[in-house]
């Protein structure tokens, strides 16, 4: 795509996180699994291009199983895209996690299925790809100084708990996420995450609590209602976040995660 407009960084928006850019350009991609959530949108901030697609696409239709993650990832990377911001509503196992606080999680749990979790799949051939730190250290760094300097105090890590929904979890599933080390709860950030550093993308998760879980919560549960209204009490102060975050990210590709192919013989050229 010679001619399309390029970016360096993106953004994937979550549930209520649906428009990010002002006046872009919609570009056209074509990747080898199909069609991303949408196409991606092209424009600027804060001096840097940026691209952005919703994740479960503009009229949220697209339920978290059934996002395809492996076409947006390969479509951001094939307008240029190194950086990736991913923005999502979680619950929290933490009591002292409530509704609207900020995490920059550091690990994940996952605990989906049925998901198409690589672009390293047959016939085309395997590429082992570490993922022992998943998300990018550059990334959270930046996120935790743009948090603070927009007014917000950033959890400065945890446990991302990925579960397959759509439904929440049961108060047993809940409670076992808590024992097993997670701190907060999500069904979008894998393969998200994973597939990123397939494709030697940088990849910084904000999360944003929503609700307690159900395991914390002694009442009758979240509902999706009640999700998407406490998320959209802070998408402007999250926007803010992820604009500064854009502003301060590193231009060059020292960061570990754009090396994480090295050495390793892919059955593909990447994009």
């Amino acid at each position: 795509m010679p001619d399309a407009p390029r970016a360096e960084i993106a953004v994937i928006g979550g549930s209520g996180f649906y428009t990010f850019l002002e006046n872009p350009t919609e570009v056209a991609v074509e990747t080898p699994f199909g069609a991303p959530s949408e196409p991606p949108l092209v424009g600027e901030v804060a001096g840097r291009r940026v691209a952005f697609i919703p994740r479960h696409g503009r009229d949220h239709r697209f339920p978290p199983h059934r996002v395809n993650y492996r076409a947006n990832l390969w479509a951001l990377r094939a307008l240029g895209v190194r950086q990736v911001l991913g923005p999502c509503a979680v619950g929290s196992l933490r009591a002292d996690w409530g509704p609207g606080s900020l995490v920059v999680p550091d690990q994940v749990i996952d605990r989906t299925w049925g998901r198409a979790h690589t672009v390293y799949d047959e016939p085309v051939g395997v590429a082992h790809v570490s993922f022992a730190d998943p998300y990018c250290p550059r990334g959270r760094s930046v996120a935790l100084a743009a948090a603070r300097a927009t007014g917000r105090e950033a959890k400065p890590d945890g446990t991302l708990v990925v579960i397959n929904g759509p439904r929440f979890s049961s108060r047993a599933e809940s409670r076992w996420h808590a024992a097993a080390g997670g701190s907060i709860v999500g069904m979008t950030g894998v393969p998200e995450a994973s597939i990123a550093r397939e494709l030697a993308v940088c990849y910084t998760s904000l999360a944003v609590v929503t609700d307690l879980d159900a395991g914390v919560d002694a009442g009758d549960g979240v509902t999706h209602a009640e999700v998407m209204e406490t998320f959209a009490k802070s998408i402007e102060a999250l926007k803010a976040v992820v604009a500064q975050v854009i502003s301060d990210l590193p231009a060059d590709d020292e960061c570990s995660c754009r090396h994480s192919l090295d050495g390793l013989e892919l059955p593909f050229e990447l994009p």
